[in-house]
């Protein structure tokens, strides 16, 4: 099995923007380009209080930790669990602070609600992938927390769905060494991308930069 060194290590959050949209992927991860709106901040926020690592606490048989580093050589990727809990479970790992054993399963915060795709689901399949490497335990699902319902999702880790996490860590590890960001495909998901201005989807219909430039000198902008 191959191994990456940490130093090759991707960001596993990247593995949501990449199923999303693997320009918007590029644009962040190879390029360093990042531009603030409020879904993103609003999200930043969320993200932040769900990683406060002070709030450990243990209600009856559910331990619940925030903000765990993970990682997987494997995979050549590292992050952090907003949230995972620990149910007690006779085929779970021990735990230094807690008698027994106790079954990992992380939890997702996402600001919105739930939408078309499997992006969600394959970022919080990664980090039972990670933790399942790191512990030496088998996780079958996890939950991904919507801020505008207020709701969890379960979400079952298939092995299609760990085909799919596979398939796209690959793929990402290997645009980025070659530094590549591929062309837009504008859709009507572009208009709530904080990236919208610096990836200029528009200019993916022109054809060539040229023929984008002479057709906004023609419109007067």
């Amino acid at each position: 099995m191959m191994e990456y060194s940490p130093d090759d290590y991707l960001q596993l959050s990247g593995l949501q923007h990449f199923l999303f949209c693997r320009r918007q992927w590029a644009l962040i991860h190879i390029e360093d380009q990042w531009e603030e709106n409020f879904r993103t901040a609003d999200g930043r926020l969320m993200h932040d209080r769900a990683h406060n690592e002070a709030l450990t606490e243990k209600r009856g048989d559910v331990i619940t930790a925030r903000g765990v580093e993970i990682y997987s050589r494997s995979l050549g990727v590292s992050g952090k669990c907003d949230v995972l809990e620990f149910h007690r479970d006779t085929f779970g790992v021990p735990l230094s602070r807690w008698e027994g054993c106790w079954k990992p399963s992380p939890v997702e915060y996402k600001r919105g609600a739930p939408k078309p795709g499997n992006c969600d689901a394959a970022q919080l399949c990664g980090q039972a992938m990670c933790l399942e490497e790191m512990l030496c335990v088998d996780i079958p699902r996890g939950a991904l927390f919507y801020g505008e319902t207020r709701r969890r999702v379960e979400v079952a880790f298939t092995a299609e769905l760990r085909g799919t996490v596979k398939n796209a860590l690959e793929e990402m590890h290997e645009m980025y060494r070659r530094g590549h960001t591929p062309r837009a495909k504008p859709s009507k998901s572009c208009n709530a991308c904080s990236l919208k201005e610096r990836c200029l989807p528009k200019l993916a219909r022109t054809g060539s930069v040229s023929d984008y430039i002479a057709h906004r000198m023609e419109e007067g902008v």
